[in-house]
């Protein structure tokens, strides 16, 4: 099961590292943090890149959250496990369903590709094929789409990359 931790944006992969370090493999099963690609113009040329799709949070895997909890303890710069009140509560089979579509085993959400056609986008490729319904915006100069997406118990806005070669009036 999928439980998340909230870090100060910006620790994300010192903490990520801190606990591949300090929890046991047998109790901790995968830590990690989900990553989209962008398109990025340096010095002239297109540079495709990653950035972090949520900041400020760290997701760990495993099966046993109370012995999670008691070895987080020692691993600086974590904030808090994310719940309801005082319980921690796991993501649900859709979030993990969503994460796992969207990012795959590599947790990295690939670059898609799609065209406008009469003030509609529609996804040719890429992870964003079938969510046309979660985009919000879109910048196709600086070949970005916004989504809001059900995550954590809240709406999160988040940016993926999305290349919009053309516009179909």
């Amino acid at each position: 099961m999928y439980y998340v931790v909230q870090v100060h944006t910006g620790d994300e992969e010192r903490c990520m590292q801190e606990c591949c370090l300090r929890i046991d493999k047998e109790i901790l099963r995968e830590c990690f943090i989900p990553h989209y690609e962008e398109k990025r113009k340096i010095n002239g040329t297109w540079m495709t890149q990653e950035r972090v799709l949520f900041p400020g949070y760290v997701f760990l895997d495993t099966e046993d959250i109370d012995a999670l909890y008691l070895q987080l303890k020692a691993v600086p710069r974590m904030t808090r496990l994310l719940g309801v009140g005082e319980r921690i509560v796991p993501l649900s089979e859709e979030e993990e369903a969503f994460l796992m579509r969207f990012g795959g085993e590599a947790h990295l959400v690939e670059m898609s590709e799609g065209i406008i056609e009469r003030s509609q986008v529609r996804i040719l490729s890429g992870p964003l094929m079938g969510m046309e319904g979660l985009i919000r915006k879109i910048d196709r100069h600086k070949r970005k789409a916004w989504l809001e997406v059900e995550l954590f118990g809240r709406t999160q806005r988040i940016e993926v990359g999305l290349e919009v070669p053309m516009k179909i009036v």
